[in-house]
């Protein structure tokens, strides 16, 4: 279940820098399934702080906690947090990238680390 959570997470949006700068709360549930078979669910609840980079980019970070509902088993919570930057290479295209865990309040299950890089085009 761990592995889905950082496969599902939205991509970081692009724009020529943050327009606010500060704390906010982000509430997020990524849900998977393998054809028509429902895996479970991964809710963080974080609290975060973002802002800009210079004229081009910006940056937030977040973090708190992951409630994890494996589809017919026991739920979890757990510690977990994200990191991400983005910036505008020009001014239809940003590149941007992200660094988050999640732990596990079972000793016996890994912690769960994740990163993604990538570029979006604005037409």
């Amino acid at each position: 279940m761990i592995k889905s959570v950082f496969a599902a997470t939205a991509a970081l949006s692009m724009s020529a820098g943050a327009a606010l700068a500060g704390p906010y709360v982000n509430v997020e549930t990524n849900a998977g399934w393998t054809g028509s078979d429902y895996s479970g669910a991964a809710t963080d609840v974080h609290l975060g702080y973002e802002g800009p980079i210079g004229e081009r980019g910006s940056y937030y970070v977040q973090g708190g906690i992951v409630i994890l509902s494996p589809d017919g088993e026991d739920m979890d919570v757990a510690p977990s947090g994200k990191a991400g930057l983005g910036f505008a290479l020009t001014e239809t295209l940003g590149a941007y990238g992200e660094v988050s865990f999640a732990g596990s309040g079972d000793s016996d299950v890994d912690k769960g680390y994740g990163a993604k890089v990538g570029l979006k085009y604005n037409f």
